[in-house]
């Protein structure tokens, strides 16, 4: 990447710069829980001439890969990746949809086997093609004993789609308990539908990043992302840089964050 933004003496600059950064965050200043929606794939690669979409959408996994390494390294708990939606199921040309599986397949194939990440899927699996899905069960089940950091892909996901299942458990919960409507009503808080949601136990994200200058969250972890914080990166997915990842780490230490207060 540093090839096509400048010489080799700019790419030294950016590792001083990006040392600098690093050095100047604390451990306490780190977010628990970063999410990552990487975009602009497709305008990536049609910037630099390839024929399909499909170019770009290795780049930002291979992106993927380096962002979580990133992320380990400096010690955050949690990281979500959001790969493809529900929408995108729905919306997109079939070639690039059958592309887009096959790279999501490898991508957590790998990661299932680079650190000792634990890989938990978050999404409607019964959306997806039976051979993308199986191969997100086995990343699931072949990383459940790890104890290194929590990655959440979410395939086949929707915000809206996951607090109508959230609440659909709890329905079903107080059925077969023999509950009535009335303690079901009382019993339904915030706290109880968090509780059942794909990512149910753990902490919200901290931080949401989006790169390719696009300000929405596309229906990414609507509930969980109540109080967290934004940064909007300019650059296209598979341009991102670790200096950009640490400048959004140093933006969210420096945030009052008030929650309500």
């Amino acid at each position: 990447m540093s090839g096509r933004r400048g010489s080799a003496g700019s790419g030294f600059l950016y590792r001083l710069y990006g040392s600098r950064l690093r050095r100047e965050l604390t451990p306490e200043q780190v977010p628990a829980h970063v999410a990552m929606m990487i975009d602009g794939n497709r305008r990536w690669a049609r910037q630099l001439g390839y024929a399909t979409a499909a170019e770009g959408h290795r780049a930002g996994a291979a992106k993927m890969q380096e962002f979580l390494g990133w992320c380990d390294d400096l010690g955050i708990g949690v990281a979500s990746l959001y790969l493809l939606s529900a929408d995108n199921l729905r919306k997109r040309d079939s070639q690039e949809l059958d592309d887009l599986i096959q790279i999501i397949a490898e991508l957590a194939d790998w990661l299932s086997k680079a650190r000792d990440w634990r890989v938990q899927i978050v999404g409607r699996l019964e959306l997806l093609p039976p051979e993308l899905a199986r191969v997100l069960r086995e990343a699931s089940e072949r990383t459940a004993e790890n104890v290194g950091m929590h990655v959440n892909l979410a395939v086949g996901y929707g915000g809206r789609n996951e607090i109508v299942d959230a609440v659909r458990r709890i329905v079903a919960k107080h059925d077969a308990a023999g509950a009535s409507m009335e303690e079901l009503a009382a019993n339904l808080t915030p706290e109880s539908i968090g509780e059942h949601l794909y990512t149910g136990g753990q902490p919200d994200p901290d931080l949401v990043i989006r790169t390719s200058g696009e300000q929405r969250l596309s229906d990414f972890l609507l509930w969980q992302s109540a109080h967290s914080e934004f940064y909007f990166v300019e650059a296209l997915g598979p341009d991102l840089r670790k200096v950009d990842f640490l400048r959004a780490i140093r933006d969210y230490a420096h945030r009052d964050r008030r929650f309500g207060s």
